[in-house]
């Protein structure tokens, strides 16, 4: 029995493969809160436009599309939320390449962003949550109660990155991976929009070398600290 928290929201943010999801999950679920990868609005979004007919080049008819989607957010598989766009659970189909492919376009738009953005503090105004991303403690709740910043090297990242791969049945090299991750680091770092930073209240976990459940035993102990949602 988790014991009376102060609390209600918490952030976890990181660079890509930094186990952000995994360990929100786990945080939540041991809290009793509910858990959300913001990451997932943005793919979904993405499936509606390219369902629709968009290329992410669309600049206008992508901003009109995001004013006019209707999101929910329902419970999902364990404490997760899951988002419903216009009614529909399209959970499965938002992995798919070319939504991969066309995510980050889409995401960058600055109109798109300020929909999903504003799509997120309404969920978070309706749930105890922990909610993971890239800007969440900065950007979208910078009134969390609680905030984290993981981060690990690179090459860690990497090579949990390219385990998992190979576990699905990847046949990419490490190398590649690597290379990928370098990318994205750059991309999201130096992106004129919401770029990846440590929110400056954040308490920053170094991962390297701890399991997920680990980093998620620590956040745990954070949020049981007493004077945290004060």
């Amino acid at each position: 029995m988790v014991p009376s928290l102060n609390l209600r929201l918490i952030t976890i943010d990181g660079p890509v493969a930094v186990g952000k999801s995994t360990v929100g999950l786990l945080l939540a679920e041991k809290l009793g809160f509910q858990f959300f990868d913001t990451g997932v609005i943005y793919r979904t979004f993405t499936w509606k436009a390219l369902d629709a007919g968009l290329s992410p080049l669309e600049t206008d008819a992508l901003i009109q599309l995001a004013h006019a989607t209707a999101f929910q957010f329902a419970p999902g598989e364990g404490a997760r939320l899951a988002v419903l766009i216009d009614g529909l659970n399209v959970s499965s189909l938002v992995t798919a390449p070319q939504v991969e492919q066309s995510v980050a376009l889409i995401a960058k738009i600055p109109e798109v962003r300020e929909c999903m953005v504003a799509e997120q503090r309404r969920m978070a105004d309706d749930h105890k949550l922990v909610m993971a991303g890239r800007d969440i403690g900065t950007v979208v709740l910078p009134w969390a109660d609680l905030k984290v910043f993981l981060t690990a090297s690179v090459e860690e990242r990497a090579s949990r990155r390219y385990k998992e791969q190979l576990e699905r049945g990847g046949d990419t090299s490490y190398a590649t991976v690597l290379a990928d991750l370098q990318r994205r680091d750059h991309y999201d770092m130096t992106r004129p929009v919401s770029p990846l930073k440590a929110a400056t209240d954040a308490v920053i976990l170094d991962t390297d070398g701890l399991s997920q459940q680990e980093v998620a035993d620590k956040i745990y102990e954070l949020a049981m600290r007493p004077d945290v949602g004060q």
